[in-house]
């Protein structure tokens, strides 16, 4: 059985993850990557890996049904929000060659997607969120409001763009350089990712929280695991909500006591997921399992609270040509045949520092 990570970038502990569960499964078969850059680590540390266009590119999706078809892939996991879309509305057309895609339903991508449409959901299904407004509304009675404010693009994802406003000049300074963005009051408590769970029939199998202790550059380098009833609890219940939530997602939330805000959706594979693997809760191998017709041995509580993930910095060494980064730009992208992929330079990084299955990604 061969799969495929699309997008894969930096996400070598989700690819190392994958490999695991495709050996305690018995299953032959290869762990593929595609990205839009050569000098994406996964590329060097997959058993194959192609240069495709861009995720928002008309061609990615033709693109990556000649892959399949070529390649034999039965398993496509995207990791960027980007490229949800694109996926969810050609599930249909994958299915047709025998692909499965781990990806959830259209409207659910386009809630997450959108921070107007999330917390416009939430607060219609009755989910406790934080306040939320335009920075027109915000300066028109900038009183009402509780500085500091947390201000975001509409669309923005991993961090990207978030700015801290301290008051409303700093607010206006900012929506001038901006016009996609949304308002958030400061929930109190602490930040925590709920990765979740969902079976084929809708059904939310598991979930595991963990607790963001820190973050850099928008990714979770520290967090720790933790089994609270009430997160958990409120795991199913968005789950099983979401219209078509299928596969792996999770969603941020700040805990203050028993109080929880919730703040994101993503439907896909959380930057953290592998803190949720080693604590012994793999969404992989029952991914694989639904790919491939067998039961799904998930156990819903069988994790281990207060697993500690600290992630540290590795490196994957190539010569230079291999990712075309000279002269400062990358060939057109385009997707080699088996034959003239294998006739290239073989692949053979040298890596830096031990490889660990809880490193290594844009998590």
């Amino acid at each position: 059985m061969n799969i495929c990570l699309s997008s894969a970038g930096r996400r070598v502990a989700l690819l190392e993850c994958f490999r695991g569960a495709m050996r305690g499964l018995g299953l032959t078969g290869r762990v593929f990557v595609v990205d839009c850059s050569r000098s994406a680590p996964t590329f060097y540390l997959a058993d194959d890996a192609w240069k495709v266009p861009p995720c928002t590119a008309p061609d990615f999706v033709p693109t990556l049904l000649d892959l399949c078809k070529r390649e034999r892939i039965r398993l496509i996991v995207p990791t960027i929000d980007t490229e949800l879309p694109a996926y969810a509305a050609h599930r249909q057309d994958f299915a047709a060659i025998g692909v499965t895609v781990a990806v959830s339903g259209p409207e659910t991508v386009a809630i997450a997607a959108d921070k107007i449409l999330t917390h416009r959901w939430l607060t219609d299904n009755g989910f406790p969120t934080v306040r939320q407004g335009t920075p027109a509304e915000v300066l028109a009675r900038p009183g009402d409001w509780l500085f500091p404010l947390i201000a975001k693009p509409r669309g923005g994802s991993a961090g990207m763009g978030v700015i801290c406003a301290a008051s409303p000049e700093a607010l206006r300074v900012a929506a001038a350089e901006r016009d996609d963005l949304v308002v958030q009051e400061m929930a109190p408590g602490r930040e925590h990712t709920v990765n979740l769970y969902v079976d084929q029939s809708g059904r939310c199998l598991c979930a595991v929280p963990h607790q963001r202790v820190e973050v850099r550059g928008g990714e979770v380098s520290k967090a720790v695991t933790v089994k609270d009833p009430g997160l958990i609890a409120m795991a199913t219940r968005i789950a099983e909500a979401l219209p078509e939530a299928r596969g792996p997602l999770n969603f941020q939330c700040f805990l203050d006591g028993g109080d929880i805000r919730v703040i994101e959706i993503n439907p896909r594979f959380g930057g953290g997921y592998p803190l949720t693997h080693a604590a012994g809760a793999d969404f992989t191998r029952w991914l694989l399992q639904e790919t491939v017709g067998l039961p799904v041995d998930a156990a819903c509580d069988d994790w281990q609270d207060g697993l500690a993930m600290l992630r540290y910095d590795e490196a994957v060494f190539v010569p230079a040509e291999r990712i075309e980064c000279r002269g400062g730009s990358e060939a057109p992208a385009t997707v080699p045949s088996s034959d003239s992929h294998a006739a290239q330079a073989p692949l053979t990084p040298r890596v830096g520092a031990a490889r660990s299955r809880t490193t290594g990604g844009r998590q």
